[in-house]
């Protein structure tokens, strides 16, 4: 795969299907060079055998859902001034109606259970900020007040004058009468919208989030911004959306941090970790299922051999059970929990589950796997059918040849990773790659960071050291306070069995990058290790000192990761180390990442430059800590090229 390729790699979002399981909807995204924006439709598929089709023409619909009685859809699309509305179609497809217009556009929505209104999320803007008086530049705002202990989003910017809010809007029938724009007219009475009215359910400065609607009842947690220490412990309250009356559902007390809710017929169900009593403890906590009654909580999963906490990861409730994702040794795969616990497995192999829904006795996913990087099956009863080729175009630029591999470490510790390998004997030049995180996973699915490497003319090796998810909670917290460490030994311990013993890769010219805590690993490996003929810190973590200050979750990710005294903080910091680097060094960041700010990535670049080693310093304008993933398309090909040609000196094919 060649940088520009990247437009092949079509994901599919997570699906909806309607309740008679008739059919289902679902909207694709790729990344599109010409638009230089990412692009995608709504699509329908009829169950259980029809060919998917377009319902939608827009630039980038996304997050479909179906209407209780199966005729409409509503989805999200970006409005006239870019900002993302939900707007409704006939459930086979035709114009699309405007339904809402946030200021800042809308988060999380459901249908309400009669489908004659929608619950969503919006961020609600302080008076006078983000465009709400006219000619106001952003710079000429007033200053912001801080009082807590965080304030800014990876993402997205200032948090505290921006609250996400609930609201209810009627969703009008798109086969009707259409709403027509109102002629100028001196009687001020005509305020006719081209949109219904939503009306706002809270007020104040909390911000809510995790939406999910049980009747009449609108189940959020409500999250509000810390004066004195950070607390990453939930508050879930309840909302009448008759009444408006709030209600508490589960205090903090629970110690429970929750990243998604679900409800259905009186019961609440939570993907949620145990934080413990002093809100902190977030490091490979053990996310799983939770039912939550009353004031009481009921774990469903194992916190040590079960691990849902997948980004992007969601529930269904369906009438046998709550549907999960568990990552598992790079795989995704989806699961049932019984209301007794009990675990079933949905759908599994060599795919990583991203989406599902499941209704009238079928279910839904979207996966990717190592020949697409998205598609939509169909599990019917024992049959698995897959319901889409998205990844035809890409399987057919693909040219790595993956193997699976795992080596016994120095400590008799197996490493569980992959190689990636161009056509021909070699030997090929080896890049180590590491992933972010550090609990997260790399996995099986066709990744363009790999592809594009192969492409080259390289062999890339990439495996889940300590620290990683999906190998149990131990193997996920074994690094707390002692980053660094085994981490370090086991990716290195790696390189060193498969490379040493498949004579197609050339064990004396390897080189190392990584990004987030990839970043970290690498700067941290090369001021250890000097056997790397260049290395690529990108958005690292590499500063735990002023990171405190600076990052988004800089208020509590140093101090559980590498503590809190000075000298421990040192022992596990790369830029207390940074005078040992030897090895050429490109340093890639960019302007916006509010995870791994700016900052972190000039420091060490600046400390490399005065020691005269060989370094240089891209910055990528208006991304932030995503790029690789969400960054605008040009770009992610301009730092393709960057990688390429930084290889091309350092570490070229042909030696």
């Amino acid at each position: 795969m060649r940088p520009a390729e990247i437009e092949t790699l079509i994901a599919v979002g997570r699906p909806d299907i309607a309740r008679d399981g008739s059919f289902g909807v679902f909207a694709t995204s790729r990344p599109d060079l010409r638009a230089n924006r990412y692009v995608g439709q709504v699509w329908r598929v009829e169950l259980p055998g029809g060919t998917a089709r377009r319902v939608t023409r827009g630039v980038s619909d996304s997050n479909p859902r179906i209407s209780p009685d199966g005729t409409r859809v509503l989805f999200v699309r970006g409005d006239a001034q870019a900002r993302p509305q939900l707007f409704v179609i006939p459930a086979g497809g035709g114009e699309a109606l405007q339904v809402t217009d946030a200021p800042l556009g809308v988060g999380e929505y459901a249908w309400t259970p009669d489908g004659r209104e929608a619950i969503f999320l919006a961020r609600v803007p302080e008076p006078g900020r983000y465009g709400t008086v006219p000619g106001l530049d952003a710079a000429a705002e007033p200053p912001r007040r801080i009082t807590g202990v965080r304030w800014l989003a990876n993402g997205l910017g200032y948090v505290g004058d921006r609250p996400a809010h609930v609201f209810v809007v009627p969703v009008s029938d798109p086969e009707g009468e259409p709403i027509y724009p109102a002629a100028p007219n001196l009687d001020e009475s005509d305020d006719r919208s081209d949109v219904p009215v939503a009306r706002r359910l809270t007020e104040g400065s909390v911000s809510y989030g995790s939406l999910a609607l049980d009747g009449r009842r609108v189940v959020v947690v409500a999250e509000t911004i810390e004066s004195g220490r950070r607390d990453l412990r939930s508050r879930i309250v309840s909302i009448d959306i008759d009444t408006g009356e709030l209600a508490e559902v589960l205090g903090t007390q629970a110690n429970l941090s929750v990243s998604e809710l679900a409800a259905s017929g009186g019961e609440l169900f939570a993907l949620a970790a145990d934080v413990g009593d002093d809100g902190q403890d977030f490091i490979a906590a053990g996310t799983g299922l939770f039912e939550i009654s009353g004031a009481q909580t009921r774990r469903l999963t194992d916190p040590d051999s079960v691990d849902l906490g997948e980004a992007g990861s969601h529930l269904t409730v369906a009438e046998d059970g709550v549907l999960v994702q568990q990552r598992t040794r790079g795989r995704v795969h989806l699961r049932r929990v019984a209301r007794d616990g009990r675990l079933d497995t949905v759908l599994a192999g060599d795919v990583e589950v991203t989406g599902h829904a499941s209704a009238g006795g079928r279910t839904l996913a979207a996966v990717a796997t190592s020949d697409s990087f998205g598609e939509l099956m169909l599990v019917d009863g024992r049959t698995v059918r897959r319901m889409t080729a998205f990844g035809t175009q890409a399987a057919a630029v693909s040219r790595a040849r993956v193997d699976e591999h795992e080596i016994i470490g120095r400590d008799g510790y197996p490493v569980h990773g992959w190689s990636a390998v161009p056509e021909g004997d070699g030997p090929h030049p080896v890049i180590l790659q590491i992933h972010g995180g550090p609990h997260a996973a790399y996995g099986i699915h066709l990744f363009d960071e790999t592809e594009v490497l192969v492409d080259a003319g390289y062999a890339v090796l990439f495996c889940n050291p300590r620290g990683s998810a999906g190998y149990g909670r131990a193997h996920g917290r074994s690094i707390r306070r002692a980053m660094g460490t085994y981490d370090l030994r086991d990716v290195l311990d790696f390189v060193d069995a498969v490379a040493g013993e498949d004579p197609r890769l050339d064990a004396g010219r390897v080189g190392i990058m990584g990004g987030s805590y990839g970043g970290y690993l690498t700067a941290w490996a090369i001021a250890h290790d000097h056997r790397f003929a260049a290395a690529i810190v990108e958005r690292g973590f590499l500063d735990p000192v002023s990171f405190q200050g600076t990052s988004d979750i800089g208020s509590f990710f140093g101090d559980q990761y590498v503590g809190t005294a000075p000298d421990e903080i040192a022992a596990q910091s790369p830029m207390a180390v940074v005078d040992r680097v030897r090895t050429p060094t490109l340093v890639i960041h960019s302007e916006a990442d509010h995870r791994c700010p700016l900052e972190q990535a000039t420091r060490y670049y600046s400390a490399l430059t005065r020691q005269g080693v060989a370094a240089e310093l891209l910055v990528f304008p208006g991304e932030d800590h995503e790029l690789t993933r969400t960054g605008q398309p040009r770009h992610r090909v301009e730092r393709f090229d960057a990688v390429l040609d930084w290889w091309a000196r350092y570490l070229p094919v042909a030696p």
